[in-house]
């Protein structure tokens, strides 16, 4: 089991601003991944300091970081920002196999769901 920093890039979304995707938003993860690739909530617990989200994009207002949270079977990015709103879902974050190529879909502050792919993942040595 290691922590793995995913990075996942906006994919295709029809009929939303950006139907073709857009390499330059996304999201950094540093993610407690068992074996296999799936969110472990032991190692999370063990390293939740550690377990960070950095969104970025080209517009620095909608730029943030924070961390990965887990309440229940749920996986969340939390951020300390009043103005982020409440924690952004990803849905059945901790069902999805977490590899190069994948999809998650987040939902966003601004109420949209959006698809993103996973482009990178390198293990974190501590």
């Amino acid at each position: 089991m290691a922590l793995t920093r995913l990075t996942l890039r906006l994919g295709r979304n029809p009929g939303t601003e950006y139907p073709e995707g857009d390499d330059n938003h996304g999201y950094v993860i540093t993610a407690p991944l068992n074996k296999d690739g799936n969110l472990d909530a032991d190692l999370w617990r063990a390293h939740k300091k550690a377990c960070t989200v950095i969104r970025f994009s080209p517009d620095e207002d909608e730029r943030a970081d924070g961390w990965l949270t887990h309440r229940g079977a749920n996986w969340f990015f939390h951020y300390d920002e009043e103005h982020e709103g409440p924690d952004e879902p990803v849905y059945k974050l901790g069902d999805h196999l977490l590899r190069v190529g994948d999809y998650v879909t987040i939902h966003e502050a601004d109420g949209d769901n959006l698809v993103y792919k996973i482009t990178e993942a390198q293990d974190v040595h501590g």
